[in-house]
Protein backbone atom coordinates (compact mmCIF):
# COMPACT_ATOMS: atom_id res chain seq x y z
CA UNK A 1 0.00 0.00 0.00
CA UNK A 2 2.81 2.39 0.89
CA UNK A 3 4.55 1.70 -2.43
CA UNK A 4 1.37 2.55 -4.34
CA UNK A 5 0.96 5.83 -2.44
CA UNK A 6 4.64 6.65 -2.96
CA UNK A 7 4.35 5.91 -6.68
CA UNK A 8 1.35 8.24 -6.93
CA UNK A 9 3.27 10.95 -5.06
CA UNK A 10 6.22 10.59 -7.44
CA UNK A 11 3.85 10.88 -10.40
CA UNK A 12 2.42 14.10 -8.98
CA UNK A 13 5.92 15.50 -8.39
CA UNK A 14 6.89 14.73 -11.98
CA UNK A 15 3.66 16.24 -13.30
CA UNK A 16 4.37 19.49 -11.45
CA UNK A 17 8.02 19.66 -12.42
CA UNK A 18 7.43 18.85 -16.10
CA UNK A 19 4.96 21.68 -16.51
CA UNK A 20 6.81 24.92 -17.30
CA UNK A 21 4.13 27.13 -15.72
CA UNK A 22 4.13 25.07 -12.53
CA UNK A 23 7.92 25.28 -12.29
CA UNK A 24 7.76 29.03 -12.78
CA UNK A 25 5.17 29.39 -9.99
CA UNK A 26 7.25 27.25 -7.63
CA UNK A 27 10.51 29.12 -8.19
CA UNK A 28 9.86 32.69 -9.33
CA UNK A 29 7.19 34.09 -6.98
CA UNK A 30 8.73 32.78 -3.74
CA UNK A 31 12.08 34.43 -4.58
CA UNK A 32 10.35 37.69 -5.56
CA UNK A 33 8.18 37.71 -2.43
CA UNK A 34 11.18 36.89 -0.23
CA UNK A 35 13.01 39.95 -1.58
CA UNK A 36 9.94 42.15 -1.13
CA UNK A 37 9.33 40.95 2.43
CA UNK A 38 13.01 41.10 3.32
CA UNK A 39 13.53 44.70 2.23
CA UNK A 40 10.06 46.28 2.49
CA UNK A 41 8.44 44.62 5.53
CA UNK A 42 10.32 46.27 8.37
CA UNK A 43 9.09 48.22 11.37
CA UNK A 44 12.50 49.78 12.00
CA UNK A 45 12.79 53.50 11.31
CA UNK A 46 16.26 54.61 10.32
CA UNK A 47 15.63 58.05 8.87
CA UNK A 48 12.78 59.78 10.69
CA UNK A 49 12.44 63.26 9.21
CA UNK A 50 12.57 65.92 11.94
CA UNK A 51 12.16 69.69 11.92
CA UNK A 52 13.59 71.78 14.79
CA UNK A 53 11.86 74.88 16.18
CA UNK A 54 14.36 76.29 18.68
CA UNK A 55 13.35 79.47 20.55
CA UNK A 56 16.04 78.90 23.16
CA UNK A 57 19.45 78.75 21.39
CA UNK A 58 21.09 77.99 24.75
CA UNK A 59 23.70 75.38 25.56
CA UNK A 60 21.24 72.72 26.70
CA UNK A 61 19.07 72.91 23.59
CA UNK A 62 22.17 72.81 21.36
CA UNK A 63 23.40 69.73 23.24
CA UNK A 64 20.06 68.00 22.81
CA UNK A 65 19.99 68.82 19.08
CA UNK A 66 23.51 67.41 18.70
CA UNK A 67 22.30 64.12 20.16
CA UNK A 68 19.49 64.03 17.59
CA UNK A 69 21.97 64.79 14.81
CA UNK A 70 24.20 61.93 16.00
CA UNK A 71 21.37 59.41 16.09
CA UNK A 72 21.04 57.05 13.09
CA UNK A 73 17.27 57.11 13.54
CA UNK A 74 16.75 60.79 12.75
CA UNK A 75 17.41 63.17 9.86
CA UNK A 76 17.01 66.87 10.64
CA UNK A 77 15.56 68.24 7.42
CA UNK A 78 14.91 71.83 8.45
CA UNK A 79 15.29 74.45 11.17
CA UNK A 80 12.27 76.76 11.46
CA UNK A 81 12.03 80.11 13.23
CA UNK A 82 8.29 80.69 13.64
CA UNK A 83 5.30 78.68 14.81
CA UNK A 84 3.38 79.21 11.57
CA UNK A 85 5.87 76.96 9.73
CA UNK A 86 4.94 73.90 11.81
CA UNK A 87 1.55 73.14 10.23
CA UNK A 88 2.70 73.05 6.56
CA UNK A 89 5.62 70.76 7.40
CA UNK A 90 3.36 68.19 9.09
CA UNK A 91 0.43 68.60 6.67
CA UNK A 92 2.60 68.03 3.59
CA UNK A 93 4.45 65.10 5.21
CA UNK A 94 7.77 66.89 4.87
CA UNK A 95 8.56 65.85 8.43
CA UNK A 96 7.13 63.20 10.72
CA UNK A 97 8.07 65.16 13.83
CA UNK A 98 8.64 68.76 14.93
CA UNK A 99 10.65 69.30 18.12
CA UNK A 100 10.01 72.63 19.84
CA UNK A 101 12.37 74.09 22.45
CA UNK A 102 10.74 76.88 24.46
CA UNK A 103 12.62 80.16 25.12
CA UNK A 104 13.48 79.15 28.71
CA UNK A 105 14.55 75.56 28.05
CA UNK A 106 18.27 75.99 28.86
CA UNK A 107 17.60 78.39 31.75
CA UNK A 108 15.23 75.91 33.37
CA UNK A 109 17.69 73.07 32.85
CA UNK A 110 20.43 75.05 34.60
CA UNK A 111 18.09 75.78 37.51
CA UNK A 112 17.17 72.10 37.74
CA UNK A 113 13.48 72.75 37.31
CA UNK A 114 11.07 71.22 34.81
CA UNK A 115 11.91 72.15 31.21
CA UNK A 116 9.11 71.13 28.83
CA UNK A 117 10.12 69.85 25.39
CA UNK A 118 7.26 69.83 22.90
CA UNK A 119 7.17 67.01 20.35
CA UNK A 120 4.55 67.39 17.60
CA UNK A 121 3.94 64.13 15.74
CA UNK A 122 2.18 63.23 12.52
CA UNK A 123 -0.30 60.73 13.95
CA UNK A 124 -1.71 59.44 10.66
CA UNK A 125 0.40 56.30 10.98
CA UNK A 126 0.08 55.66 14.69
CA UNK A 127 2.58 52.79 14.63
CA UNK A 128 5.31 54.90 13.01
CA UNK A 129 4.53 57.79 15.34
CA UNK A 130 4.88 55.62 18.44
CA UNK A 131 8.17 54.10 17.25
CA UNK A 132 9.67 57.53 16.50
CA UNK A 133 8.38 58.81 19.85
CA UNK A 134 10.17 55.97 21.63
CA UNK A 135 13.38 56.93 19.80
CA UNK A 136 13.17 60.52 20.98
CA UNK A 137 12.34 59.33 24.50
CA UNK A 138 15.52 57.26 24.57
CA UNK A 139 17.55 60.36 23.60
CA UNK A 140 15.77 62.36 26.31
CA UNK A 141 16.52 59.67 28.89
CA UNK A 142 20.24 59.72 28.04
CA UNK A 143 20.24 63.54 28.13
CA UNK A 144 18.64 63.57 31.59
CA UNK A 145 20.95 60.87 32.92
CA UNK A 146 24.00 62.76 31.65
CA UNK A 147 22.80 66.00 33.30
CA UNK A 148 22.01 64.24 36.58
CA UNK A 149 25.44 62.60 36.61
CA UNK A 150 27.26 65.88 35.91
CA UNK A 151 25.37 67.79 38.60
CA UNK A 152 25.08 65.01 41.17
CA UNK A 153 21.33 65.32 41.24
CA UNK A 154 18.55 62.76 41.06
CA UNK A 155 16.22 65.18 39.28
CA UNK A 156 15.48 64.67 35.59
CA UNK A 157 14.87 68.22 34.36
CA UNK A 158 13.67 67.74 30.76
CA UNK A 159 10.29 66.20 30.01
CA UNK A 160 8.30 65.67 26.82
CA UNK A 161 4.92 67.16 26.09
CA UNK A 162 3.33 65.20 23.24
CA UNK A 163 0.83 66.44 20.71
CA UNK A 164 -0.23 64.14 17.86
CA UNK A 165 -2.00 65.62 14.84
CA UNK A 166 -4.84 63.90 12.92
CA UNK A 167 -4.93 60.93 15.31
CA UNK A 168 -4.89 62.66 18.68
CA UNK A 169 -4.95 59.53 20.82
CA UNK A 170 -2.70 57.53 18.47
CA UNK A 171 -5.36 54.82 18.12
CA UNK A 172 -4.07 52.17 15.73
CA UNK A 173 -7.59 51.43 14.48
CA UNK A 174 -7.87 54.91 12.99
CA UNK A 175 -4.91 54.06 10.77
CA UNK A 176 -5.61 50.37 10.09
CA UNK A 177 -9.36 50.30 9.38
CA UNK A 178 -9.38 52.93 6.56
CA UNK A 179 -6.62 50.85 4.99
CA UNK A 180 -8.76 47.72 5.22
CA UNK A 181 -11.18 49.38 2.79
CA UNK A 182 -8.55 49.13 0.06
CA UNK A 183 -7.25 45.75 1.15
CA UNK A 184 -10.58 43.89 1.10
CA UNK A 185 -11.76 45.70 -2.03
CA UNK A 186 -8.58 44.62 -3.84
CA UNK A 187 -8.93 40.98 -2.75
CA UNK A 188 -12.60 40.68 -3.77
CA UNK A 189 -12.28 42.56 -7.06
CA UNK A 190 -9.11 40.78 -8.12
CA UNK A 191 -10.51 37.31 -7.47
CA UNK A 192 -13.85 38.03 -9.19
CA UNK A 193 -12.21 39.38 -12.35
CA UNK A 194 -9.27 36.95 -12.40
CA UNK A 195 -11.69 34.02 -12.48
CA UNK A 196 -14.01 35.45 -15.13
CA UNK A 197 -12.31 34.48 -18.43
CA UNK A 198 -10.58 31.44 -16.90
CA UNK A 199 -13.97 30.11 -15.80
CA UNK A 200 -15.25 30.33 -19.37
CA UNK A 201 -12.24 28.45 -20.71
CA UNK A 202 -12.43 25.74 -18.07
CA UNK A 203 -16.17 25.26 -18.60
CA UNK A 204 -15.72 25.14 -22.38
CA UNK A 205 -18.04 28.12 -23.00
CA UNK A 206 -15.33 30.55 -24.10
CA UNK A 207 -15.74 29.65 -27.80
CA UNK A 208 -19.50 30.05 -27.50
CA UNK A 209 -18.98 33.53 -26.08
CA UNK A 210 -16.83 34.48 -29.06
CA UNK A 211 -19.54 33.62 -31.62
CA UNK A 212 -22.08 35.94 -29.96
CA UNK A 213 -22.77 39.37 -31.55
CA UNK A 214 -20.68 40.99 -28.78
CA UNK A 215 -17.36 42.57 -29.73
CA UNK A 216 -14.20 41.80 -27.69
CA UNK A 217 -14.46 45.24 -26.08
CA UNK A 218 -18.06 44.62 -25.04
CA UNK A 219 -17.10 41.23 -23.62
CA UNK A 220 -14.33 42.79 -21.52
CA UNK A 221 -16.65 45.54 -20.27
CA UNK A 222 -19.24 42.91 -19.34
CA UNK A 223 -16.56 40.96 -17.49
CA UNK A 224 -15.32 44.09 -15.71
CA UNK A 225 -18.65 45.50 -14.47
CA UNK A 226 -19.40 42.80 -11.84
CA UNK A 227 -16.00 43.36 -10.24
CA UNK A 228 -16.56 47.13 -10.08
CA UNK A 229 -20.08 46.85 -8.67
CA UNK A 230 -19.13 44.19 -6.09
CA UNK A 231 -16.07 46.20 -5.08
CA UNK A 232 -18.17 49.35 -4.53
CA UNK A 233 -20.70 47.43 -2.42
CA UNK A 234 -17.94 45.87 -0.30
CA UNK A 235 -16.21 49.22 0.15
CA UNK A 236 -19.46 50.96 1.11
CA UNK A 237 -20.18 48.31 3.73
CA UNK A 238 -16.70 48.71 5.28
CA UNK A 239 -16.94 52.54 5.22
CA UNK A 240 -20.28 52.44 7.06
CA UNK A 241 -18.91 49.95 9.55
CA UNK A 242 -15.82 52.10 10.16
CA UNK A 243 -17.88 55.25 10.77
CA UNK A 244 -20.86 53.89 12.71
CA UNK A 245 -19.35 50.92 14.54
CA UNK A 246 -15.71 51.90 15.14
CA UNK A 247 -16.46 55.66 15.41
CA UNK A 248 -13.64 56.65 13.06
CA UNK A 249 -14.14 60.26 11.92
CA UNK A 250 -14.89 60.81 8.24
CA UNK A 251 -13.61 64.38 7.97
CA UNK A 252 -13.25 64.84 4.22
CA UNK A 253 -15.31 64.69 1.05
CA UNK A 254 -17.30 61.49 0.51
CA UNK A 255 -17.33 62.23 -3.22
CA UNK A 256 -13.53 62.45 -3.28
CA UNK A 257 -13.37 59.10 -1.48
CA UNK A 258 -15.68 57.38 -3.97
CA UNK A 259 -13.90 58.87 -6.96
CA UNK A 260 -10.71 57.33 -5.61
CA UNK A 261 -12.49 54.00 -5.12
CA UNK A 262 -13.80 54.01 -8.71
CA UNK A 263 -10.36 54.74 -10.15
CA UNK A 264 -8.82 52.09 -7.92
CA UNK A 265 -11.42 49.54 -9.07
CA UNK A 266 -10.61 50.48 -12.68
CA UNK A 267 -6.96 49.58 -12.12
CA UNK A 268 -7.77 46.46 -10.03
CA UNK A 269 -10.19 45.18 -12.68
CA UNK A 270 -7.57 45.76 -15.38
CA UNK A 271 -5.00 43.71 -13.44
CA UNK A 272 -7.55 40.97 -12.68
CA UNK A 273 -8.66 40.66 -16.30
CA UNK A 274 -5.05 40.63 -17.47
CA UNK A 275 -4.38 37.68 -15.15
CA UNK A 276 -7.56 35.94 -16.32
CA UNK A 277 -6.61 36.38 -19.98
CA UNK A 278 -3.13 34.91 -19.49
CA UNK A 279 -4.08 31.81 -17.46
CA UNK A 280 -6.06 28.78 -18.62
CA UNK A 281 -7.67 27.34 -15.46
CA UNK A 282 -9.35 28.85 -12.41
CA UNK A 283 -6.65 27.38 -10.18
CA UNK A 284 -4.00 29.27 -12.13
CA UNK A 285 -6.14 32.41 -11.88
CA UNK A 286 -6.28 32.18 -8.09
CA UNK A 287 -2.53 31.59 -7.93
CA UNK A 288 -1.92 34.57 -10.21
CA UNK A 289 -4.14 36.80 -8.06
CA UNK A 290 -2.32 35.63 -4.91
CA UNK A 291 1.10 36.26 -6.49
CA UNK A 292 0.06 39.86 -7.19
CA UNK A 293 -1.80 40.54 -3.94
CA UNK A 294 0.92 39.68 -1.42
CA UNK A 295 3.57 42.10 -2.80
CA UNK A 296 0.85 44.69 -3.49
CA UNK A 297 -0.15 44.76 0.19
CA UNK A 298 3.46 44.93 1.40
CA UNK A 299 4.42 47.68 -1.07
CA UNK A 300 1.29 49.75 -0.40
CA UNK A 301 2.43 51.03 2.98
CA UNK A 302 -0.51 49.32 4.68
CA UNK A 303 1.58 48.05 7.59
CA UNK A 304 5.10 49.41 7.13
CA UNK A 305 6.09 52.92 5.96
CA UNK A 306 7.15 53.26 2.33
CA UNK A 307 9.63 55.98 3.30
CA UNK A 308 11.73 53.43 5.17
CA UNK A 309 12.04 51.02 2.22
CA UNK A 310 15.15 50.98 -0.01
CA UNK A 311 14.99 53.50 -2.84
CA UNK A 312 14.58 50.83 -5.55
CA UNK A 313 11.63 49.32 -3.69
CA UNK A 314 10.10 52.77 -3.30
CA UNK A 315 10.16 53.20 -7.08
CA UNK A 316 8.36 49.87 -7.53
CA UNK A 317 5.58 51.02 -5.18
CA UNK A 318 4.49 53.56 -7.79
CA UNK A 319 3.16 50.63 -9.84
CA UNK A 320 0.92 49.51 -6.98
CA UNK A 321 -2.61 51.00 -7.15
CA UNK A 322 -3.26 50.08 -3.50
CA UNK A 323 -0.59 52.61 -2.48
CA UNK A 324 -2.68 55.47 -3.88
CA UNK A 325 -6.00 54.28 -2.46
CA UNK A 326 -4.55 54.01 1.05
CA UNK A 327 -3.41 57.63 0.86
CA UNK A 328 -6.90 58.61 -0.32
CA UNK A 329 -8.85 56.69 2.33
CA UNK A 330 -6.63 57.79 5.21
CA UNK A 331 -6.50 61.33 3.87
CA UNK A 332 -10.28 61.63 3.62
CA UNK A 333 -10.93 59.96 6.98
CA UNK A 334 -8.24 61.59 9.12
CA UNK A 335 -7.15 64.77 7.34
CA UNK A 336 -10.34 65.93 5.66
CA UNK A 337 -8.84 65.88 2.16
CA UNK A 338 -10.79 67.08 -0.89
CA UNK A 339 -10.56 66.54 -4.66
CA UNK A 340 -7.77 69.06 -5.21
CA UNK A 341 -5.50 67.61 -2.52
CA UNK A 342 -6.01 64.06 -3.79
CA UNK A 343 -5.45 64.74 -7.51
CA UNK A 344 -1.81 63.46 -7.36
CA UNK A 345 -3.26 60.11 -6.23
CA UNK A 346 -6.02 59.98 -8.86
CA UNK A 347 -4.11 60.21 -12.11
CA UNK A 348 -1.60 57.36 -11.49
CA UNK A 349 -4.52 54.94 -10.99
CA UNK A 350 -6.05 56.15 -14.27
CA UNK A 351 -2.74 55.40 -16.02
CA UNK A 352 -2.47 51.95 -14.41
CA UNK A 353 -6.11 51.14 -15.22
CA UNK A 354 -6.02 52.10 -18.89
CA UNK A 355 -2.60 50.49 -19.41
CA UNK A 356 -3.67 47.14 -17.92
CA UNK A 357 -6.99 47.20 -19.77
CA UNK A 358 -5.19 47.95 -23.05
CA UNK A 359 -2.81 45.03 -22.47
CA UNK A 360 -5.81 42.84 -21.57
CA UNK A 361 -7.58 43.80 -24.80
CA UNK A 362 -4.48 42.97 -26.84
CA UNK A 363 -4.02 39.62 -25.09
CA UNK A 364 -7.72 38.84 -25.48
CA UNK A 365 -7.63 39.38 -29.23
CA UNK A 366 -4.38 37.40 -29.50
CA UNK A 367 -5.91 34.40 -27.70
CA UNK A 368 -8.99 34.57 -29.95
CA UNK A 369 -7.10 33.99 -33.19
Amino acid sequence: MFQAIWALAIKEFLAVLRDKKSRAILIGPPIFQLLIFGYAATFDLNHVSVAIYNEDHGASSREFISKIEGSPNFDIIRYIDKEADIAPIINNKNALMVIHFGPNFSANIQKGIAAPLQVILDGRNSNTAMISLNYIRSILLKFNQSWASDHGSGNLPANIEIRAWYNENLQSGWFIIPGIIGLITLVITLIVTALSVAREREAGTFDQLLVTPLTPLQILIGKALPGVIIGLIEATFIIMFAVYWFDIPLRGSVGALYLGLLLFLLSAVGIGLMISTVVVTQQQAILGAFIFMVPAVILSGYATPIENMPQVIQWITYLDPLRYLLIITRGVFLEGDSYALLFPQYWPMVVIGFTTLAITGWLFKKRMY
